[in-house]
């Protein structure tokens, strides 16, 4: 069952292809070539589109974005997914697993984690990026306060530093192999 309110948001989202920022892009095309990979919260696809896969999947749990993703990436097999359920796919299956900004939108952030892991055979790796958090957020909280910050209309449900990211890592079994901040976000790469 696909969420209402994620697709309310992504309608609400303009069609047309604004490019994603520099960055992410370069992050998500550096991971290189691999043969099968997941965008697990692909969006609309327009990360998923800097990936270099013998075979993608394309899965989130928003049908409007799916819709949009799909007709980008005509070559990708679309999975939508059910909230707080696990992934419909089989263990060992992939070799790289990408959530580009979707760890901040998710309820059971160690549910999906521990899904990516499983769905990774040993040596897959997990790519992540997500907005960075750190002391100048805590100072500019402290400052002008929670609100000044944080709308609370956003749809970001975590929020994540380099530490408490690699903590997460770790915790879930995944060997960091490189986690840097980048432009107000963290772009990092685990190891099943």
């Amino acid at each position: 069952m696909a969420s209402r309110y994620d697709d309310e948001l992504w309608e609400l989202v303009p069609e047309e292809a604004v490019p994603s920022p520099g960055h992410l892009r370069r992050f998500v095309s550096g991971l290189g070539p691999v043969e099968r990979a997941l965008d697990l919260g692909c969006g609309d696809g327009r990360l998923s589109a800097e990936l270099t896969a013998g075979q993608l999947t394309i899965a989130d749990v928003s049908r409007a974005a799916l819709a949009r993703a799909g007709s980008r990436l005509p070559g990708a097999t679309v999975l939508e997914l059910d909230p707080d359920a696990p992934v419909p796919l089989p263990d060992s299956s992939h070799d790289l697993v990408l959530c580009a900004e979707t760890l901040e939108h998710v309820r059971d952030v160690q549910l999906l984690l521990s899904e990516a892991r499983r769905i990774l055979r040993p040596g897959g790796r997990l790519a992540i990026t997500t907005p960075a958090h750190g002391r100048l957020t805590a100072l500019e909280v402290l400052v002008r306060g929670f609100e000044a910050r944080f709308d609370p209309l956003s749809p970001h449900l975590r929020f994540f530093t380099q530490r408490s990211l690699a903590t997460l890592f770790g915790d879930l079994g995944f060997e960091v192999e490189r986690l840097t901040r980048r432009r107000g976000s963290l772009l990092a790469v685990g190891r099943r």
